[in-house]
């Protein structure tokens, strides 16, 4: 099994402030209202990073149900307006801890060593994709589900267009002649957070079983061996 390839913590480390979070090769962090931060000046990136991880700790603390605006606030010293100018609501504070993970996880597909990252052939970064996904999906289960935007904003949230895009990138290489950007979201919906909820908590699957089944879809899907 590729799990041990990517274990991670539940939540990797903040950088240290400023966090270069206009780097164009990485998908940027939204706002509340959906739009984007290229540039935060010194100070507010402290800011931010600082209530980032005030939340961290009352997750690691208190689970996702601990975490609400005032509880951030009072865990950062800092005034409650000063968390919801930042993060506008309770999901802009959660999907702001979800858009810091999945940036490292873009980096590692994206820059990362193989066979996640570059040099590795496309089946096979697309196997490891789907695997490192999984797993941090099922680390994260509670915080993903809470932070889930609307049903019409979900499928445009900028995290989920960079994973369509990268699969879709991967299934051109792999089958040219296949409708790409369809599969790569038939694909995706095999690893949707409320799927591999009612799966494992749910059903009791276990996640090599969930591991397994997506190395068999991905070679029906590229018509591949397993």
């Amino acid at each position: 099994m590729l799990y041990a390839v990517f274990m991670s913590s539940v939540l990797p480390p903040f950088p240290e402030p400023p966090e270069p979070l206009d780097a164009p090769q990485l998908l940027e962090v939204g706002t509340a209202g959906g739009e984007t931060e290229p540039c935060l000046r010194a100070d507010a990136a402290r800011n931010r990073a600082r209530l980032l991880e005030a939340a961290a700790r009352l997750i690691a603390e208190h689970g996702v149900a601990g975490v609400t605006m005032e509880a951030v606030a009072a865990a950062a010293q800092v005034g409650k307006g000063t968390v919801f100018r930042r993060f506008g609501d309770r999901t802009g504070l959660l999907t702001a801890l979800l858009d810091h993970s999945g940036r490292r996880l873009q980096a590692d597909f994206m820059s990362g060593p193989p066979p996640l990252g570059p040099g590795a052939p496309p089946l096979m970064r697309l196997r490891a994709f789907g695997v490192a996904v999984l797993y941090r999906s099922a680390e994260q289960l509670d915080l993903q589900l809470a932070a889930q935007p609307e049903p019409n904003r979900r499928f445009s949230h900028p995290a989920h267009g960079a994973l369509r895009t990268h699969v879709t990138m991967l299934l051109r290489q792999i089958v040219p002649d296949g409708d790409c950007e369809l599969l790569a979201q038939t694909l995706l919906a095999s690893l949707d957070p409320a799927l591999i909820h009612h799966l494992t908590r749910q059903r009791g699957m276990p996640m090599e079983r969930l591991e397994a089944g997506w190395l068999d879809l991905v070679a029906r899907v590229t018509r591949t061996q397993a």
